[in-house]
């Protein structure tokens, strides 16, 4: 009775560890991130940066507002590209950005805008980890 009682036991907890570390598997997120300045900035300028994916839609952006030329933005985003099967298995976390997109904005007003390549102008220092490869200049009086 004893051996049946450890037996049991044995197959629960290893049920449980499997279980646990199975769905605590997860896709990592992964970030782009702009460095620039502004020449010439309007009032109360904002600097937005869109990232787009394959379906050409704008899914991730993030913005700042300019308290001086310079700026740093950072953009998170999830690189699930496949929902989960069975507990976390076989999900595919490959998701990224093709097209990033940094705008100058004053309100609704568009002052100037660049399209930026992930694969050509940015570098990937670590694996998900995206970074302008030079700083970035947009110039306010451009529109």
């Amino acid at each position: 009775m004893i051996v049946g009682t450890k037996s049991k036991a044995t197959v629960v907890t290893s049920f449980v560890v499997l279980s646990a570390a199975l769905s605590s598997a997860a896709c990592p997120t992964g970030s782009v991130v702009v460095k620039g300045r502004v020449e010439n900035p309007p009032a109360q300028a904002v600097v937005r940066v869109e990232l787009i994916y394959s379906q050409r839609q704008v899914e991730d952006s993030a913005d700042t507002t300019l308290d001086n030329p310079s700026f740093t933005i950072k953009v998170p985003f999830y690189t699930q590209s496949r929902g989960p099967g069975f507990n976390g298995l076989f999900e595919k976390c490959n998701r990224k950005p093709k097209t990033v997109i940094v705008k100058l904005l004053q309100g609704d007003e568009e002052h100037a805008s660049k399209t930026l390549d992930l694969a050509k102008d940015f570098d990937s220092p670590f694996p998900n980890a995206y970074t302008l490869r030079s700083p970035l200049i947009l110039n306010g009086s451009d529109y």
